[in-house]
């Protein structure tokens, strides 16, 4: 006896139900309605082109072998997609074959934006066409503005080349992280605009993971979520921030994966950021982690002393000011894990400056310098302070300890109590005790032949001065 379409299908989905999750059940197969049966075709109802995709990508394996076992080696599968138009109630159907079908996939993927209609853009309600989406990028993070150095050079060049070619190299997707505040987001930025610049065709966008976050929730509340997701796999390339926060989210890591593979499929560019490596990320689709590894993941390190000194010198450059080389050294020197801090430092430098009519110098900067590292409250050693002193002298360690009174050495010996006194919290007692255990009436005399020599010789007191300044950098 035949049985029907309705029973045949009715039949499949026992068999499906069982080999997947009750959720993936309800979400995607419940929805299919079947049509009719002729011969050995089963033609079932899906509820758009995103569906179908879906089913072709995960489940057209599963679909084959049940839909064989119901109607043995010659059944066939063939898709009815129900095309919503934006200003009617009315529906369009096209019929897509299951598998080895790939010319007419492509003709129907092409119907779709046609008889679908436009698309809405989660960026501006109501939606815009493609070309006028709003890239989304800061016009002021630009390669030119970005400082490289050894500490993001193989970011910095993977990323001019996506710019050169997108699409068109292994690197995609281009997996850029670091940790916060090294530059990661505005290489992304730099990278989206000049492709903008040399590619004004090219539809470009970024976005944070948390704003993708929210235009999928809004676009569910409100049933848009066939329009979200056409919106985005019209995207040429597409600049995803944070990736890290699509973690315990699966629901939207669905949807992700489904944009993100059809994009890579299309020789669309990626490009995403993470504050750590893809290996770390915790609580992520294992599909997706291995699609992030397609590309190339290129990290970005703490700058070196060198790179925080251009990175400084760039933005004044920029800003039109100058500062005294050694305000510039001190800060580059003292805030050393984070460029945003170090840029922030130096504005509020400024700021510090012209509200309240101070000259910018040394005992400024500390001042500035605190706000941002607590380190810079910690006290060196009277041992690294006899250290300095007899480097810079040229003159070994051992010799201030020693009862001499050949000038050079007294001088130095002298110089290092008035630093010791000036930049550690010890008593003068204690002083003495780290120079041969002299008393402290003889740290006083030092520390007053110093300032006397301070006042008296310029090349002793530039002498002091440089001193100073190298041990505030130790700071």
């Amino acid at each position: 006896m035949n049985k029907d379409y309705t029973t045949i299908w009715s039949n499949c989905l026992k068999i499906i139900k069982d080999n997947i999750s009750l959720q993936s059940y309800k979400t995607w197969f419940e929805p299919i309605t079947p049509v009719k049966l002729e011969k050995n075709v089963l033609t079932i109802q899906v509820p758009s082109q995103f569906f179908y995709e879906w089913l072709e990508e995960h489940y057209v394996t599963l679909l084959r072998k049940t839909i064989i076992r119901e109607l043995g080696k010659e059944a066939r599968l063939e898709y009815r997609i129900v095309m919503e138009q934006s200003n009617s109630k009315n529906a369009t159907t096209i019929n897509v074959p299951n598998q080895n079908s790939g010319n007419n996939k492509n003709q129907d993927v092409n119907a779709m934006s046609v008889l679908g209609g436009s698309v809405k853009n989660p960026f501006i309600i109501p939606g815009l066409k493609k070309i006028n989406v709003d890239p989304q990028l800061v016009s002021g993070y630009t390669f030119d503005t970005f400082v490289e150095g050894d500490c993001n050079r193989l970011a910095r060049s993977a990323g001019f080349a996506v710019a050169q070619k997108p699409g068109g190299t292994s690197f995609n997707p281009l997996v850029l992280y670091s940790q916060i505040g090294l530059g990661k987001t505005h290489l992304a930025h730099a990278i989206g605009n000049q492709i903008k610049s040399q590619f004004p065709a090219k539809t470009v966008l970024y976005v944070q993971i948390e704003k993708f976050a929210n235009q999928f929730i809004d676009a569910m509340k409100n049933g848009h979520i066939n329009d979200f997701i056409h919106f985005y796999q019209l995207i040429d390339v597409l600049i995803i921030d944070d990736i890290q926060f699509l973690a315990g989210k699966p629901k939207i890591q669905e949807i992700f994966f489904t944009i993100f593979n059809h994009l890579h499929q299309n020789a669309k560019q990626l490009i995403l950021t993470s504050d750590r490596p893809v290996k770390d990320l915790q609580d992520m689709d294992e599909r997706l982690l291995s699609r992030f590894k397609w590309g190339l993941s290129a990290d970005l390190q703490v700058p070196d002393f060198e790179t925080r000194i251009a990175i400084l010198e760039k933005k004044m450059y920029a800003d039109g000011i100058e500062l005294p080389r050694d305000v510039v050294e001190f800060v580059a020197y003292n805030i050393n894990t984070n460029i945003r801090e170090l840029e922030g430092a130096l504005t509020s430098l400024l700021a510090q400056s012209v509200l309240n009519k101070k000259e910018i110098d040394i005992e400024l900067a500390k001042k500035i310098v605190k706000n941002f590292v607590k380190s810079v409250t910690r006290e060196v050693s009277i041992e690294f302070i006899q250290k300095a002193v007899c480097d810079y002298y040229s003159i070994p360690f051992e010799k201030l300890r020693e009862k001499t009174r050949k000038r050079h050495i007294v001088q130095a010996r002298q110089l290092s109590m008035f630093l010791a006194k000036n930049f550690t919290k010890n008593s003068l007692k204690a002083i003495g005790k780290h120079f041969g255990g002299r008393d402290h009436s003889t740290v006083i005399h030092s520390c007053q032949a110093v300032q006397n020599m301070i006042d008296t010789d310029n090349q002793f007191k530039e002498d002091v001065v440089e001193l100073e300044k190298k041990i505030s950098m130790s700071l």
